[in-house]
């Protein structure tokens, strides 16, 4: 064959065998080797434990009156005690989604650690888990970075998560062939407020000003150097040396504002945890537009022994929640292309316990009743991807969530078979 005509078969070729990619209505572009529903899913762990009869079925009137809709409390059961806060939607976003409000937690202990494992995860746990280290099973972080196309790197995916106890071990796991190599960069909102615990940025090891200066801890952070208790010469997460640097600069800006007191009050309320979380995510959102981040949010669980505290709070976390979507929106490259999925861990008890608060109110525990079990599932994002203020009165359970975020980016076909035990939240999705 002359040349010729060898470099135009080839050609011809070469142009049959390409992949016309799929282009969202923002314009961005992404390869065809498993279809998008879109570009960025942020997930937030919503928010310590709450029950539907505070959050959706509230007799009285409805907490979160930027998420859910219903009229506001109006009953004198509530209202004492509860911290003033400005109304910031005018649709709410149940319109802009759809409610799952039969959702389920429905095997595993109603623990913190176990309901948040489960929907990182799409795995159930028991009562073998282990909370002082990485979960057993790979977490969604890991599944992205590990079998997306184009390969996400650790600037794409974020954990934004509470300092207490074992939620800062949910960025990877300890599952052969996945680790902490496909894990997400993390970061602890409240270490950076608090200025006491600025070594613990990449992981809960505490280290002072004698033992490192601030650059050497920020350093630490970003290249992962911890060892995770039970995992062999665990490496931690990895970043290319561009992005470590990028990452050096984003936290020492954070750190020096958060010195400065620029963070102390950013949203007129004083922030609670929740409202902190949120607040440091939207500030991840908005430098490194991440095409996977979740948020855990804890402030809820103070139902045990305040239950005033543990509405007001609801109260809080439905305003921050709100606040982030309004930043989805107003961020170049997430606008229009990014889908918000809010569920809790697990619900609470049904009956109360024995402690009173201030206001004369019982607290509430979550020991495994059926209530406990209960939860909602919110999903939100653009019209003609998501159906619009539709309800779903049946099926959903949070093992569901997982395998859902992994259709939306387009890498659950790459994934090896079995992994979840849930399904895809199709309902969701026109």
């Amino acid at each position: 064959m002359k040349r010729k005509a060898f470099i135009k078969s080839a050609a011809l070729t070469a142009a049959g065998s390409m992949v016309v990619p799929y282009i969202l209505p923002s314009g961005r572009l992404f390869a065809r080797t498993g279809s998008r529903k879109a570009n960025h899913v942020v997930f937030c762990l919503f928010a310590g434990g709450v029950r539907n009869l505070e959050s959706m079925q509230m007799i009285d009137g409805n907490l979160m009156t930027n998420t859910l809709n219903g009229s506001a409390p109006i009953s004198s059961d509530i209202a004492p005690g509860m911290t003033s806060l400005p109304q910031l939607a005018t649709t709410r976003l149940q319109n802009m989604g759809t409610l799952f409000n039969n959702f389920s937690y429905a095997s595993g202990p109603t623990g913190h650690y176990n309901g948040h494992t489960t929907a990182i995860t799409g795995k159930y746990t028991d009562n073998n888990i282990q909370i002082q280290q990485p979960p057993p099973y790979p977490t969604i972080f890991e599944y992205y970075r590990k079998h997306s196309s184009p390969l996400g790197g650790a600037l794409n995916a974020w954990w934004v998560c509470d300092s207490l106890g074992a939620y800062p071990y949910l960025n990877y796991s300890l599952y052969p062939g996945y680790g902490p190599a496909y894990g997400a960069n993390m970061i602890q909102p409240a270490t950076i407020i608090s200025g006491t615990g600025y070594g613990q940025l990449g992981h809960p090891l505490s280290f002072t000003a004698a033992q490192k200066n601030e650059c050497d801890m920020v350093k630490s952070f970003l290249n992962g150097e911890f060892k995770v208790p039970g995992a062999a010469a665990a490496s931690g997460i990895t970043n290319t040396p561009q992005d470590a640097a990028t990452l050096e600069t984003f936290i020492n800006t954070l750190l020096t504002n958060a010195y400065a007191g620029q963070y102390n009050n950013p949203w007129g309320p004083t922030l609670d945890s929740d409202m902190l979380n949120i607040f440091f995510g939207i500030q991840v959102m908005q430098k490194f537009t991440p095409e996977l981040m979740v948020i855990n949010m804890t402030g809820i669980d103070i139902a045990h022994f305040n239950y005033t505290q543990y509405a007001d709070n609801i109260r809080k976390a439905d305003y921050a929640l709100y606040k982030l979507w309004q930043a989805i929106q107003s961020t170049p490259g997430m606008a229009n292309d990014t889908i918000l999925i809010v569920a809790p861990e697990h619900g609470r008890n049904q009956a109360p316990n024995s402690t009173i608060d201030t206001y004369g109110r019982y607290g509430l525990d979550h020991t495994n009743d059926a209530m406990s079990r209960e939860i909602f599932c919110l999903v939100v994002g653009p019209s003609g991807v998501v159906n619009q203020g539709q309800t779903i009165t049946s099926g959903g359970e949070s093992v569901d969530i997982a395998p859902t975020i992994a259709n939306i980016l387009g890498f659950d076909t790459s994934m090896p078979p079995g992994m979840f035990d849930g399904s895809l939240l199709s309902q969701a999705f026109i």
